[in-house]
């Protein structure tokens, strides 16, 4: 599973990562984690506002900081998907 954190780096991108990595360690899912800081492609993805969060591409929100629970159900199901 790819999940990237999409954003310049500002404190809102940061706190984001913060909890994706969290989520990750609590559900011990096996996950590559990566910032994606060019703007180009951020635009790629369509988001045109941060920070965003995309999981194997799939962008699951954008300018906003969603919370821990909430990513943590994206990630079981992107892992259900996967295990289909």
């Amino acid at each position: 599973m790819k999940i990237e954190i999409l954003g310049i780096g500002c404190s809102k991108c940061k706190k984001l990562h913060e909890l994706v990595e969290e989520a990750v360690n609590e559900l011990g899912v096996s996950a590559e984690i990566t910032k994606v800081t060019d703007i180009n492609k951020i635009f790629d993805y369509k988001v045109l506002i941060t920070p965003a969060l995309a999981i194997d591409g799939d962008v699951k929100i954008a300018g906003k900081i969603p919370e821990k629970e909430e990513i943590k159900r994206w990630i079981e199901e992107k892992k259900n998907e996967i295990i289909s």
